[in-house]
Formats: structure tokens, sequence, C-alpha cells
């Protein structure tokens, strides 16, 4: 499976993801951390609702600085929309909350809907925050269908 690519927000080029999308430390990606005297496990998807938020943000703050902009302002509400919503989904998962498998049922709908928007316009920073967000929305799907 290909991966999905990245920008760094600086500089706006491409890089290749690392299959735990980057965002946190090695440690933290579905492995064990210990705390104190506890275990904890998280899950891979919350590193990459983590990235897919980071990206989005970082697009709306490009996408606000285009000639464009009224034309993109479908785009830009996806983006801020699932910005949120993965935000909320990596507390869920971090916390491990119950409320994690129905809240990725729509994470997965609306990075959906905002990378099929994104992918509408033709520019390298939309395409690849399309990918973006079209792999988290397969991702969420993905951790929705196996729990519960």
């Amino acid at each position: 499976m290909q991966q999905p690519m990245m920008w760094q927000p600086a500089t706006m080029q491409p890089t290749q993801m690392q299959p735990a999308m980057m965002q946190m430390q090695p440690a933290m990606m579905g492995k064990p951390m210990v705390m104190g005297q506890q275990t904890m496990t998280f899950p891979p998807l919350l590193a990459t609702v983590q990235n897919c938020r980071n990206v989005c943000e970082q697009m709306v703050t490009t996408m606000l600085g285009t000639a464009d902009v009224q034309a993109r302002r479908n785009q830009i509400q996806l983006l801020r929309d699932c910005a949120h919503i993965c935000a909320i989904l990596a507390g869920y998962l971090a916390s491990n909350s119950p409320t994690a498998r129905a809240t990725a049922n729509l994470c997965a709908a609306i990075c959906e809907a905002c990378g099929n928007e994104c992918a509408r316009f033709q520019d390298q920073p939309s395409q690849m925050c399309a990918q973006v967000c079209l792999h988290c929305a397969r991702e969420c799907r993905a951790y929705a269908r196996t729990q519960g």
C-alpha cells in the first residue's frame, strides 16, 4: 500500500510519510508506554488523526492567503471541520473513551468530504491534503469496524 504524501508546513515540500505518520514518539505508536507503574497503549490511529488535524490546520492558513480564497470557502470550512473532529477523536483515543468508535465513524465521513473537496483543486498542497484526509478516513473506518 502506498503511503500518502506529507508536506512540511514551513517549506510546503512533499516528503514520504513514515508508516506511523510522524507526529508521535515511536514508543507511543501502538506500543506500550510505561508511565509510573501503569502501562498505556495508544492505537496507531491516534498518530494518523493528529497528523490529519495538523495538515488541515496548516492548509487553512495556506488557503486564506490564496488569491482565489472566495472560491475555496467550502474547502476552508471542511478543513476546519476536519481539523476539529480529528482533535476530538484524538482526545477520545488517548483517553480510551467508549465514544471513540462512534466518533471515528463521524471523523471518517468528515475527512472523506474534506479529502474529496481538496482533490477538486489542482494545487500541490490541496492534492497532498486530499491524500492525508482520505487516508485518515480509511483508517478511521477500519478502526470503527474493529472496535466494540
